[in-house]
């Protein structure tokens, strides 16, 4: 099976194609390597993923529809996973225009491409940032996903509408994956997790908002990806699903953690809550424990150690 893979230099997108390459599957990952963080880190996850005989890899942008549709012509997918996306909810506020273009055009190009190619399934990353405010806890699918209060929300909640329309009008199978805050080793440096292991371990102070009175559903890689793959083989006409670790750990307990895994305490600096962001975020995920037998195994007391000492050694530490 021939899988096309958009973002495959980020973070999830490189496990997914790492997984599935382990599997045999043949993998075209695209990516525009954007300079939103270090190109150096997706780089380096690219050189992992060239070694096997059955990835191939193209830089391009999925907002360039020249660009995307050579890449169906010569691939011909059999499945597009589509993981490209401005990530960010704090930079959506100051770069709306990137995520338009990248979220909401990007994406459009893709699932119209995956019609004209007669594609046998469409998986996409939505994200939890789709709920917004809402007070509701824990998140189910099937709450009111209509006030987005941030760009990136809004973006990724257009993804879910577009992917709806497209099954209704040509019976395209698609799948829709609520992500709640992917961590672990290789992650993205703009996480707080990143951000705070790098800071503490610099002597610098850490942006604590809200006063740290927040509440993250950190799901680990492995677990991602487990919940992924699913979807990908499942296939299922039209659905969304929440992959989330189903807890919702305070943010201080994450401090506390990587203190103890760093030796060293935090220099926190509280402050107020940010444009944009949510005091608290939960999946409830018995419709993807039930349909994608999706069952997260990684609690951030084992998995922030891994990520830890990847740190370490990728930075010679």
């Amino acid at each position: 099976m021939r899988i096309l893979i958009t973002g495959a230099a980020g973070f999830i997108g490189y496990y997914l194609c790492k997984s599935l390459l382990e599997e045999g599957y043949q993998i075209l990952g695209v990516d525009n390597l954007n300079n939103y963080y270090s190109q150096n880190l997706k780089l380096a996850r690219l050189e992992l993923l060239t070694v096997n005989k059955n990835f191939t890899f193209e830089k391009v942008n999925i907002a360039n529809i020249e660009s995307i549709s050579s890449v169906f012509e010569k691939f011909k997918p059999n499945k597009v996973v589509n993981l490209a996306a401005q990530a960010g909810v704090r930079y959506s506020i100051k770069n709306p225009y990137v995520y338009v273009k990248s979220n909401i055009l990007g994406f459009v190009n893709l699932i119209e491409l995956s019609i004209k190619n007669e594609v046998e399934g469409f998986i996409y990353a939505s994200s939890s940032s789709v709920y917004g405010s809402n007070k509701k806890i824990p998140f189910l699918e099937k709450d009111q996903t209509d006030k987005p209060i941030s760009i990136y929300g809004a973006s990724k909640k257009s993804n879910e509408l577009i992917a709806t329309a497209y099954h209704n009008l040509y019976g395209l199978k698609t799948t829709g994956l609520r992500y709640f805050t992917v961590y672990g080793p290789w992650g993205r440096p703009d996480m707080a997790y990143f951000i705070f292991t790098k800071k503490i371990l610099a002597n610098e102070n850490i942006s604590v908002f809200n006063n740290g009175k927040m509440k993250r559903d950190f799901t680990f890689i492995d677990d991602i990806i487990v919940g992924t793959k699913s979807a990908i083989e499942k296939n299922y006409n039209c659905e969304i699903f929440n992959l989330g670790n189903n807890k919702n750990e305070k943010l201080m307990d994450l401090i506390s953690i990587l203190e103890n895994e760093l030796s060293k305490k935090a220099k926190i600096k509280f402050l107020p809550m940010q444009a944009g962001d949510v005091n608290e975020t939960y999946a409830d995920i018995r419709k993807s424990s039930k349909k994608l037998n999706f069952k997260p195994k990684i609690s951030i007391y084992d998995g922030i150690p891994k990520f830890i000492d990847w740190y370490k050694d990728y930075f010679n530490i």
